[in-house]
């Protein structure tokens, strides 16, 4: 059996969450495989509504072993709170639930660090979730990061954190001016999480190897989308790990060649949150009405969500980057009240379209090039056959298709499991 990779092909948000929840339920392994708790997974299930930042959907399975990959960043306290949310909604975690024992661990100063540095940037600041995820990125390329394992002994977590923080201090101080942190205190606050995580730290190879060779159901969960990538996406505007479903092999810990099916996740319209470039973002009443209906806040900040009509260009790039070889619409139904619809099918730079994603400073002058189309002012929360929805609505995801070059296989029309549609070509 194959193994799924399911990815944002977008600005991350595009409903990734509902379709991994909906897929988890007949699968027999669900792995996270980079980012932290920077952004979140919205579950709305028979246990009520959860946001997941770092627990993969697998987790409302009981048949489903969840692994938190290697290339995953572990806030303890962060995940142990979610462990906790989980179990107080009836849900039985213990030995289907493994963090990585090489997932690097964020810490305070990472945080600390964060919002320090979005200080010190003023209006210019990248608009991160101050989550501490772009320092604790920077340690382990710079090998002086933590692994889970390491919370796991105290002699030794003392004597890494001595040398980290000697570092560090002096940044947090010279560059900074603010308080040094204490090592005792970062000693007593890991190594305490860590003796709480202790039953589900694991090695997670052999247990991966374990299932390929039985041929088990496998999905891999990315967090973010394409343009949120690091070496792909707006850069400077980006996260710091890579959502590509080619990441997935190593934050996983998945042969390459193993993962054959590609799903991406797209939404239809478009929403980001944090800066940079978004050219078909929409700053009046539709925009604002967009929001509202999509609840278009984002599940690890709050923050209000910028929002725009579909834009082909930057998905398509993205399709085309992920490798997807079929496709999930998300959020159908946010459309339903509007008479025409826009979707982008350009961009216009210094009076000349192009149809590729160009390099940021190029990005930050484009102007969208539109088409209109028929909307259908119907709702569809309610319908579960493909052929039942609206034709305006059947036309518009039949020009996505087009333009985007994949078959859209799922579409979903509400945030519960049973408002997914499937479709069959």
């Amino acid at each position: 059996m194959p193994v799924t990779a399911v990815v944002g092909t977008q600005w991350g948000d595009e409903g990734k969450g509902r379709i991994v929840d909906f897929l988890a339920q007949s699968a027999d392994m669900v792995i996270r495989f980079q980012g932290g708790n920077n952004a979140g997974h919205t579950v709305i299930n028979e246990y009520g509504k959860f946001a997941l930042h770092l627990l993969p959907c697998g987790i409302f399975n009981p048949k489903a072993i969840n692994i938190v990959g290697t290339g995953v960043v572990v806030n303890p306290e962060a995940i142990w709170q979610e462990i906790g949310k989980v179990q107080s909604a009836g849900i039985k975690i213990g030995d289907n639930l493994i963090i990585s024992e090489r997932a690097q661990v964020v810490m305070p100063y990472h945080i600390l660090l964060d919002r320090l540095e979005e200080e010190s940037l003023g209006e210019k600041r990248l608009g991160t979730t101050l989550r501490g995820i772009a320092p604790v990125y920077a340690d382990k390329a710079a090998r002086i990061g933590l692994q889970m394992a390491d919370l796991l002994d105290r002699e030794y977590l003392t004597e890494r954190l001595n040398t980290i923080l000697a570092k560090k201090n002096r940044i947090i101080k010279l560059i900074y001016n603010s308080e040094i942190v204490a090592v005792e205190e970062m000693v007593n606050y890991a190594y305490t999480y860590g003796q709480k995580l202790k039953p589900y730290i694991g090695d997670t190879l052999p247990i991966i190897q374990d299932a390929l060779r039985k041929d088990k159901k496998i999905l891999l969960e990315g967090q973010l989308g394409v343009m949120r990538d690091l070496d792909w996406g707006i850069y400077p505007y980006t996260t710091s790990s890579n959502p590509l479903p080619g990441f997935a092999s190593v934050g996983a810990g998945i042969p390459p060649y193993a993962i054959k099916d590609v799903l991406g996740v797209v939404k239809a319209y478009s929403s980001s949150v944090g800066g940079g470039p978004f050219v078909t973002e929409l700053k009046d009443a539709t925009g604002d009405l967009i929001r509202e209906r999509g609840k278009e806040y984002g599940a690890a900040t709050g923050r209000p969500r910028r929002v725009g009509w579909f834009d082909a260009v930057a998905t398509r790039y993205g399709v085309q980057l992920t490798g997807a070889n079929r496709l999930a619409l998300s959020l159908l139904d946010v459309l339903d009240v509007f008479a025409k619809i826009k979707i982008c099918v350009a961009y216009k730079i210094n009076g000349k379209e192009i149809t590729t994603v160009p390099v940021t400073r190029l990005l930050n002058i484009a102007e969208p090039v539109y088409e209109e189309v028929d909307g259908w002012q119907r709702k569809t929360s309610e319908i579960r056959d493909f052929n039942d929805l609206p034709k305006p609505a059947i036309n518009y995801i039949k020009r996505l298709e087009a333009l985007l070059q994949v078959p859209i296989e799922i579409v979903s029309v509400g945030p519960k499991r049973e408002q997914i549609i499937s479709i069959r070509h």
